[in-house]
């Protein structure tokens, strides 16, 4: 271990077999953390080629259980996202997508920072069950059409481990250890394809557009070394994606979208991954024609009633759908109001993460326990004008100092100007193993 760590931190290439030496040695407890701390800071500053990373992922993707799809009918498509604020796309494009014939198998999170996570999104549902075996993965997908739960003590253990360290040695933005990560995890279950939504942005894990699409482009090529169709969206995350921030509140906001009812931001992001998706299953080759499509399959009807049995197979009450009620709500519900006439000119994505873990809706450390009800509802955006006294937002809480906490932080993250500005596009490029495009879904 001590030469492998030399030998790429003097810059060299590591061999299949070193990287494969280094992962077995480190799962298995051989290796310890403080030399795996040191390869993965070598690593960190020197950076892996193409041949290296491909080498990382399968390794660390076979460090664990398989997830088998065969034996399921039709095509399988995953889906990815960098992680944002009040991004709930996976509930509404799983079964959007399903309802056009494409299964969606789904390997998710939870919080951690300022961004939310999809499972502790689910468990706003009562009795929702996030936490599937692999036999059961299988039949909800084979059932349902999908399936969102979190990754087995068995799957990818690799991962687990070398994250854990990552988060403690300052090495967790490097871009070739963000994609082993992700794809070694994607990659674990046999899907045909994976579509990516790589954020950009204030509210984004990458903050520069530059970086945002290298890591794109990157993972493109790892997912299709590896043999499966891989496609790329930038989005802009420089503000949250629709209106609710926070986990029931964000449940309610999808529902409402599959009902036809959903926020103009969240829905473009939501056909243009989907559409991705389509694309990707062979279902259609042109990406207008596959947005139509999900149109018509949205205004059906289908995939409200595909999240209902989602939710129900996965031990839910599907009846939240119907009856909001049923989901946890703050006892404490303030507006947030504007100080003085404009136009928002600015929200900080990143700075209302935060403040929605001020209110417990986040966590800032693993073990903390989510607070399922906090969040915040915008009545305004960026680009919308507003006038002194007015509600930009309700917060939502369980108790009133967090509340004035949180208030505190949305003053920096929002600001008011005399003149409109323009918004800039939600999608911002896309990226294939043909290179990097504009947007397809540009008027």
């Amino acid at each position: 271990m001590y030469e492998i760590i030399v030998k790429k931190r003097d810059g060299y290439q590591l061999s299949t077999r070193e990287i494969q030496y280094f992962i077995d040695g480190y799962v298995s407890g051989e290796i310890p953390d403080y030399q795996a701390a040191a390869l993965l800071m070598a690593i960190y500053l020197r950076g892996l080629n193409q041949r290296e990373m491909a080498d990382l992922t399968r390794i660390m993707m076979h460090s664990g259980d398989l997830i088998s799809l065969e034996g399921i009918s039709g095509k399988k498509i995953d889906k990815h996202s960098t992680g944002g604020v009040g991004d709930k796309i996976s509930f509404i494009l799983s079964p959007l997508v399903a309802a056009c014939g494409v299964k969606v198998p789904m390997l998710s999170g939870r919080s951690l920072g300022h961004t939310g996570g999809t499972l502790d999104k689910l468990e706003s549902i009562p009795g929702m069950n996030v936490s599937l075996s692999p036999d059961m993965f299988k039949q909800v997908l084979n059932d349902v059409g999908m399936v969102i739960c979190g990754q087995t003590e068995n799957t990818v253990p690799a991962d687990r481990k070398l994250y854990a360290l990552r988060d403690s040695t300052a090495t967790i933005s490097s871009i070739p250890l963000i994609t082993a990560s992700i794809m070694s995890k994607k990659l674990a279950v046999g899907t045909d394809g994976i579509v990516l939504d790589i954020k950009t942005g204030s509210g984004a894990f990458m903050t520069q557009l530059e970086n945002s699409i290298e890591l794109c482009r990157t993972m493109v090529a790892v997912g299709e070394k590896a043999n499966r169709t891989t496609i790329g969206l930038v989005t802009n995350m420089d503000q949250p994606l629709g209106n609710a921030v926070g986990n029931s509140l964000e449940i309610i906001e999808s529902i409402e979208a599959l009902k036809g009812r959903g926020p103009d931001d969240v829905m473009e992001v939501t056909f243009g991954l989907s559409a991705g998706m389509l694309v990707a299953a062979g279902v259609e080759k042109d990406y207008q024609k596959a947005r139509i499509k999900l149109q018509k399959a949205l205004e059906s009807g289908q995939p409200l009633e595909i999240f209902k049995k989602f939710i129900a197979a996965q031990h839910g009450q599907s009846k939240v759908c119907d009856d909001y009620s049923l989901l946890p709500r703050g006892k404490h519900q303030e507006p947030f109001l504007a100080e003085k006439n404009g136009y928002i000119s600015k929200i900080n994505a990143y700075e209302v993460g935060m403040a929605v873990v001020d209110i417990g809706g986040g966590r800032k450390k693993k073990e903390d326990v989510i607070d399922h009800s906090a969040g915040f509802m915008f009545h305004k955006k960026v680009g919308d004008q507003i006038t002194r006294g007015e509600a930009i937002l309700t917060i939502y809480g369980s108790d009133s100092k967090s509340i004035a906490d949180a208030k505190k932080r949305l003053k920096k993250a929002i600001a008011i100007d005399k003149e409109k500005v323009s918004i800039p596009p939600l999608i911002l490029h896309l990226i294939d193993k043909k290179g990097i495009h504009p947007s397809p879904f540009e008027n």
